[in-house]
């Protein structure tokens, strides 16, 4: 091809795409043109709650449109929890009101009626895990499968069932079997399948409570993917998370909600990081991260004894053999992807779980494998990755969550003497600032933030040698993030040991040293100065280094 005749097909080329992009952003600028001439998907305005003296909501207001994604976000106690309550029909509030489409909410106590305004996916899945994909979009609504029949059924064709169900699932473009056992798909998957079944019910409204907080880097950007896909179609979300990257990654338009009131509405376009954490603190943004910039000052050994050490510690399944080593003063994190090995790592070395083979010890003791009271007895504190399962008895006060572990040392002769209990459970929620009436409140009605320091008090009731805390941070707030992150760092500064296992990368930036795991294999060892693209490139298997 001559020389001029290639440089006019560039420029065609490069004009037809300049065309096309322009195409693309015109249609975009309707669509939002034509979504904000629609009624709002739903629009609360003037809402009050109170829950006996206590103001949970205080004349709040929320808008979100057709086909749009918008934030709301705020720390733990804003109200968040409270207003998902009342735009989903499980609160009446005390005052103002809530349309959907420019109509009125429907009537309080009518389940079916919400159900096709509006539904809520939970950061804790809500699908039965013993059922199969078909029965879990159906369930508790068999008939739909005869729907138009005109006839009352008194049993389930699942031939006719499961072919309702791959229409359901092709027509919001979900890749699932039918057939397929719950519990048997990934958690983005299990998500997918409650957003169908909300929407077979007519919901265009589908709000989402920290949905990532299960997910691992992959299954964050297949969720995205999905919502964006469905946000085309007109589907609305309101997205409530922690992770504000997430935000400013999905979302158009963010709601700031502090002390129960509501603070901003903005586009996230038009509103920095260091702003929005301002709306949701009420503080300066620079004062939200200064405790992984304070470290213990004095001479110190350059190479003291390990605090906690593993030799060849392999799980068969989960995590090739590796060697670690945290000494006094020292923090060491261990990031990856939820399939990378590092949750198995980090039960394994709090005695969760059985290593297949290799060593644990803590000051040069050996830790028996998989004993959780040996763990103990050698000085092992544990924070567990799920607060609701494995971390709290929801049922029990806040004394008798943070003093588990204590028991034995709380009367004569192995009983318990409650007085000595709640004076040993004050000091704790005094010294972790864990907002409570009492140590004899239900540990149910904290809120998440507070819940998670109540699990890390019991971690440190045995003024552990070590610490290990798995995802500590999850579904928390930012300054309860940055209370707990700051614990951490304390442990070690006051001449203990800590592993932080994450994908969290603020929850990593308090570390010393950082391993990634990808596959189940040490790829990379960080000292402080990483980048959020070396880490990230780690965690997912690109590139590797030692």
């Amino acid at each position: 091809m001559e020389p001029r005749e290639r440089e006019a097909r560039e420029t065609r080329e490069v004009r037809e795409t300049r065309e096309a992009r322009e195409a693309q952003e015109a249609r975009e600028a309707q669509k939002t043109r034509e979504a904000r001439e629609a009624p709002a998907a739903v629009h609360a305005e003037g809402i009050v709650k109170r829950f006996g003296p206590t103001v949970a909501l205080d004349g709040v207001r929320l808008t979100v449109r057709p086909g749009e994604s918008h934030a709301l976000v705020g720390r733990n106690g804003a109200g968040k929890s409270t207003l998902v309550g009342v735009v989903t029909g499980l609160h009446r509030p005390d005052a103002g009101r809530v349309t959907f489409g420019g109509e009125p909410a429907p009537a309080f106590g009518d389940t079916t009626a919400w159900q096709s305004k509006v539904a809520c996916v939970h950061q804790k899945s809500m699908v039965v895990p013993d059922l199969t994909v078909a029965e879990n979009l159906f369930l508790n609504n068999y008939g739909l499968s005869g729907a138009g029949s005109g006839k009352s059924r008194r049993f389930i064709g699942w031939r006719e069932l499961r072919g309702r169900a791959r229409e359901l699932l092709a027509e919001y473009g979900v890749e699932v079997d039918p057939d397929t056992r719950a519990r048997d798909l990934p958690v983005e998957q299990r998500q997918f399948v409650e957003i169908a079944r909300a929407l077979s019910f007519g919901a265009r409204l589908i709000i989402l409570d920290e949905p990532t907080a299960q997910l691992d880097a992959r299954g964050i950007q297949r969720l995205f993917g999905k919502l964006r896909e469905l946000r085309g179609q007109g589907v609305a979300f309101l997205f409530i998370s922690h992770h504000l990257q997430e935000v400013y990654e999905l979302c158009t338009a963010v709601t700031v909600y502090r002390d129960a009131r509501h603070v901003l509405t903005a586009p996230v376009a038009e509103l920095s990081k260091p702003d929005l954490v301002t709306a949701m603190t009420g503080e300066s943004a620079g004062r939200t991260a200064t405790w992984h910039a304070v470290r213990a000052t004095g001479v110190r050994d350059p190479l003291p004894d390990p605090v906690l050490e593993a030799e060849e510690l392999a799980l068969d399944g989960e995590f090739e053999p590796l060697d670690l080593a945290v000494r006094p003063g020292e923090v060491l994190g261990v990031a990856g992807a939820a399939a990378s090995g590092n949750t198995a790592l980090g039960e394994t070395l709090a005695g969760m779980r059985a290593a297949t083979s290799g060593r644990i010890a803590v000051h040069g003791r050996t830790v028996r494998p998989g004993s959780v009271p040996h763990a103990l007895d050698a000085g092992i504190g544990y924070i567990p990755e799920d607060r609701h399962r494995q971390g709290l008895v929801p049922d029990r006060s806040v004394a008798e969550n943070a003093t588990l572990t204590v028991a034995g040392r709380l009367g004569p002769w192995g009983t318990v003497l409650p007085s000595r209990t709640r004076e040993f459970a004050r000091s704790l929620i005094a010294s972790l600032d864990i907002r409570t009436t009492g140590p004899e409140q239900p540990v149910s009605g904290l809120s998440g933030g507070n819940q998670q320091k109540v699990v890390v008090a019991r971690a440190l009731a045995r003024d552990p040698h070590v610490l290990v805390a798995l995802r500590p941070t999850a579904g928390v707030d930012v300054r309860s993030k940055d209370s707990l992150l700051g614990v951490v760092r304390r442990v070690a500064d006051e001449g203990g040991a800590a592993v932080i296992v994450s994908d969290e990368l603020d929850d990593l930036r308090v570390c010393d040293r950082v391993l990634a795991l990808f596959h189940g294999r040490v790829v990379a060892t960080f000292g402080s100065g990483w980048t959020d693209r070396e880490l990230v490139a780690a965690m997912e298997g690109v590139g590797e280094r030692e």
